[in-house]
């Protein structure tokens, strides 16, 4: 066992020198890890933070005018919003108005169409049914006439003659 010790010693040393070279390696990849970022960071103010100071200066600059086109806006939109009311109103007025003239007229055209009927069936009654009397009235005695007189001529043709019931019609 005693020769182990010496064993066990110069193993640890070498652990020691290799922890040593690797915390050495590592300070190292952090240093220049830590120039890159201090570059990054010092290229990202000279060219970021510009911009975003002329940012804030824009936004403080057009502040003013932002509110003044939102405040225009939103006096738009009631003013349209009014408008549209006022023609939704208008169109319902006359759409109101029209249906109204429709029924009227469906009324009026009804009420045309019934007297054109009454006027109709009066005409027929007092000018076509005394008109078609009389016509009847005038054809019996025409064919009474006829028969009479054209007994005479019947029998001067062979008693061949047209039959009473034929001019009826």
């Amino acid at each position: 066992m005693e020769n182990l010790v010496p064993l066990f010693i110069i193993a640890t040393a070498v652990a020691v020198v290799i922890q040593a070279c690797i915390l050495v390696a590592l300070f190292v990849v952090v240093r220049k890890t830590g120039g890159q970022v201090e570059a990054l960071a010092s290229e990202v103010k000279t060219k970021a933070l510009p911009t975003v100071e002329t940012t804030n200066a824009m936004l403080t600059e057009l502040r003013p005018r932002i509110t003044e086109i939102v405040a225009n806006v939103e006096h738009s939109s009631r003013v349209a919003r009014s408008q549209i009311e006022r023609v939704d109103a208008t169109v319902s007025d006359a759409v109101d108005r029209t249906r109204l003239q429709i029924i009227r007229a469906d009324e009026l055209i009804n009420r045309t169409l019934d007297r054109v009927e009454e006027t109709s069936d009066m005409v027929h009654r007092t000018v076509v049914s005394p008109i078609r009397q009389v016509q009847g009235l005038f054809q019996g005695v025409t064919a009474g006439l006829e028969f009479f007189l054209g007994r005479k001529r019947r029998q001067g043709r062979d008693g061949v003659g047209v039959p009473q019931d034929e001019l009826f019609i």
